[in-house]
């Protein structure tokens, strides 16, 4: 696909300087870039590859002070990065979505499906499954009985989704997802052995969420273990039986939360964080790549740390620990000062 900065500065409703006839066919980013190449810059510690990238267009902040002349052509946007993933958007809908069923599909007799499905080859679908509008399914995915999916969802392939589970409209599971199996549930007898608890619950998926590759959410043991509507999970995340994530919370790749678990709307969440079960992260809560959150967290804060607590005091005994060396030697000094003093 070519097309011209003037094209781009249209869909993204910005303002070309230089060249709107120059085109481009391809996206780089700013620091690999190459001719006829698209690349943006939002980020101010990548600002010394404007001025030598050979990237043809760049979309850059509006209020972007220049230190030098550029000889690229610039569009100039509110936001580059929302505007670069505006354009992503943009040219992945142009791309026709795939219709049809491939063969050889299993497809139970009572399971219903909608119009411009796709259902690629080896897929099973299951008894009493309902499946919207629009659909794509990919290779070798398993549906179990009585899931639905609502319209426009994409479910990547290699995909399990456990019976029951029920997925909402425009979302997108990515490869080797698996969605339903069993919650981590186990009772101690007398023996220092373990019964298995029947897991007799289903998980339920809202509207527009995104499930990255490789990532589990564990059936409830009873009730729903619950997905709200606009959460993004990254690859390889466990969420356990009973967790119930509130609306529009981003959550990075390796996160475990534990059963039963409460997730607020709008929280951030980093990579390798840990959650114990049974507690309540808040609203709009940050918590720092590899922190350990023993106990619930109030609305708002930001935590960090390997047994995580509040992000200031946190700083703050950060700030101690890293003087414990020198503070223990002028412990050792003073010690010794007064055995002297002592001693005479």
């Amino acid at each position: 696909m070519v097309v011209s900065a003037k094209q781009i500065a249209e869909v993204l409703g910005g303002v070309v300087e230089g060249d709107p006839l120059v085109e481009v066919n391809s996206v780089a980013s700013i620091e690999d870039g190459k001719e006829q190449a698209l690349s943006f810059l939002s980020n101010p510690k990548y600002n010394q590859f404007l001025y030598n990238t050979k990237s043809s267009v760049i979309i850059i902040n509006k209020d972007l002070e220049l230190e030098k002349e550029v000889p690229n052509t610039l569009i100039r946007v509110e936001d580059a990065y929302m505007a670069f993933a505006q354009l992503l958007k943009f040219i992945a809908d142009l791309v026709e979505p795939k219709v049809g069923i491939e063969q050889p599909v299993y497809m139970s007799d009572t399971a219903q499906y909608g119009e411009h499905v796709y259902l690629g080859a080896f897929s099973y679908i299951g008894k009493n499954v309902k499946i919207g509008d629009n659909v794509q399914i990919y290779p070798h995915t398993y549906i179990g009985d009585d899931v639905t999916i609502g319209d426009d969802s994409i479910v990547y392939a290699g995909v399990k989704i456990y019976h029951k589970t029920q997925i909402g409209k425009d979302c997108t599971i990515h490869a080797g997802a698996v969605i339903g199996a069993d919650g981590f549930g186990f009772a101690p007898t007398n023996d220092q052995d373990y019964n298995k608890v029947p897991q007799i619950g289903n998980v339920i998926i809202e509207d527009y969420v995104e499930i990255g590759a490789n990532t589990t959410i564990d059936r409830a043991t009873f009730g729903s273990t619950v997905i709200k509507k606009g959460t993004k999970l990254d690859n390889l995340i466990q969420i356990a039986h009973n967790v119930v994530l509130g609306e529009n919370n981003v959550i990075a790749a390796q996160t475990g939360i534990a059963g039963s678990t409460k997730v607020g709307d709008n929280c951030m969440i980093g990579g390798q964080v840990a959650i114990a079960g049974h507690i309540e992260i808040g609203n709009e809560v940050k918590i720092a790549a590899k922190s350990g959150v023993p106990s619930s967290i109030s609305d708002g804060e930001i935590h960090m740390g390997p047994v995580a607590f509040e992000r200031r005091e946190f700083q703050r005994s950060y700030i101690l620990f890293k003087k414990l060396p020198s503070l223990f030697k002028n412990q050792r000094n003073i010690e010794k000062q007064l055995k002297n003093l002592f001693d005479q």
